[in-house]
């Protein structure tokens, strides 16, 4: 009988176990979307105790522990860390079957040596002793942690604005760390402080009276980037509509409307983001740039953590609207005029994952593999059935060949064995398809497909691409 996490782990076939080890276990992480700070890699940050290091910015954890009716002190509140830990250790029981509960314990045991060590309320004295008296040891500072797990580059998420000085001071280090532009503030024209927003943005560039100027004003910013490393921009796409682009007049007005204060109506907050996604996305393909979205999520949908705790909370879920109409218009709108730079889409609701693949497909060009993704099974679809979900959706719609793979999307330095968690679950699936007659008997053509996938793939868009 299998044990928890044993080393056959979702590798349920022969050939499963001679993919993964012989594949996929010891090739580098391109982890090319994460929202680790780059200030804390720069300075090589080193942590007192294990609660601070795995609690302080894990919303996935802190979505659990809510769960399983811990109070608020003890997640993000006043507790101090050994208090949340034990918090953390009591919902553990709770929280069997949830990707939580497998990739808390992959960090124990990859990174602390706790192997076979089941966190609960009994064992929470062990692993709090070995695991805090490891962080003194070489190789658990933030860079430490990252050579660890084998990790050539991290992809940050930074907001225009961002001066880039700590990408600057780890240029040339043995990790490639990137800036990732994404100007998520500057397309909400309806949200509360839009209008500072735009004065610092303003402060920062040059006097923004137009929407020209504002496109204008983010392409510095966007150039900023590139000369800092920058290979891709993100977009958080909350709502996806298939507006017309207006004129020059309607657009400025409603800048205006907004920079003054006033609220600006449904139709001009979506004419707003259908010019800047147009206007943008022709500036990442003219830098070679690849454009990230993100769409179908309801943010903030609990005001009461939003005003108790603020963004990124665990307050957050899927949102269920039409997006294959919005998103095949916008992208056409590029395609057309030869303007469509490569893309990964995103999308939180699992029953899109068919629509994702079709509209990728749509938008190939020949000009390179992929040139439009169905990206990863993303937040809450990062699941063992929505990953599958995902890559079965686009083997049999698209080309799984050209995947690019798995990412972290995580604020959290331990995060890195979720790529053991996919590159297991990717070599089961394959293992199955080929001992089932799905896949040829041709060991080359399967070590290739798990290298794509798992690195190669990545690498070549996200390291190698000029």
């Amino acid at each position: 009988m299998a044990r928890f996490l044993d080393q056959s782990f979702l590798l349920d076939t022969e050939t499963a176990r001679r993919l993964y080890f012989e594949v996929a276990q010891d090739l580098p992480i391109i982890d090319y979307h994460n929202h680790l700070p780059p200030a804390e890699i720069a300075a090589d940050r080193r942590w007192d105790t294990l609660g601070e290091m795995w609690l302080a910015h894990d919303h996935y954890k802190w979505r659990v522990m809510r769960w399983a009716g811990i109070d608020e002190a003890r997640v993000t509140g006043a507790a101090s860390w050994r208090e949340k830990f034990d918090a953390f250790a009591s919902a553990m029981p709770r929280a069997v079957l949830n990707p939580v509960h497998h990739w808390s314990h992959l960090e124990l045991w990859r990174y602390f040596d706790l192997d076979g060590t089941v966190l609960t309320p009994d064992t929470a004295d062990r692993v709090w002793a070995q695991a805090n008296a490891k962080l003194g040891e070489d190789g658990f500072s933030a860079q430490g942690l990252l050579r660890r797990m084998k990790v050539e580059l991290v992809g940050t998420t930074d907001d225009p604005l961002d001066t880039l000085e700590h990408h600057a001071a780890l240029s040339g280090a043995d990790i490639r760390v990137v800036p990732t532009f994404r100007p998520d503030k500057s397309v909400q024209i309806e949200a509360d402080g839009f209008a500072a927003y735009l004065d610092r943005l303003e402060a920062l560039t040059h006097p923004i009276r137009s929407f020209e100027d504002l496109v204008a004003a983010l392409l510095l910013r966007l150039d900023h980037f590139v000369a800092h490393g920058c290979k891709a921009a993100d977009h958080g796409i909350n709502h996806l509509d298939a507006a017309e682009i207006p004129g020059a007049a309607a657009l400025d007005g409603a800048l205006a409307t907004a920079r003054a204060g006033r609220a600006v109506s449904p139709e001009q907050a979506a004419g707003h983001r259908a010019a800047l996604f147009d206007a943008l996305g022709r500036a990442y393909a003219a830098r070679g740039l690849v454009m990230q979205c993100h769409m179908n999520v309801v943010r903030n949908g609990s005001s009461r953590l939003l005003h108790r705790i603020g963004p990124d909370a665990g307050g957050d879920s899927l949102r269920d609207t039409d997006m294959a109409g919005p998103l095949n218009r916008l992208l056409d709108r590029l395609d057309r005029d030869g303007q469509l730079p490569r893309m990964v889409l995103y999308g939180l609701d699992p029953g899109r994952n068919p629509v994702l693949a079709a509209t990728a497909g749509t938008f190939q060009d020949g000009s390179v593999p992929g040139k439009v993704q169905a990206g990863a099974a993303w937040w809450f679809n990062d699941t063992l059935d929505g990953m599958e979900s995902q890559m079965r959706s686009l083997a049999q719609v698209g080309l799984l060949s050209t995947f690019l793979g798995m990412l972290t999307d995580s604020r959290s330095f331990l995060s890195f064995p979720r790529h053991e968690y996919f590159r297991r679950l990717l070599c089961g699936m394959i293992g199955r398809w080929s001992e089932t007659g799905h896949l040829p008997d041709d060991e080359a053509l399967l070590h290739q497909l798990v290298r794509g996938i798992c690195y190669e793939n990545a690498r070549d868009w996200f390291v190698e691409a000029t």
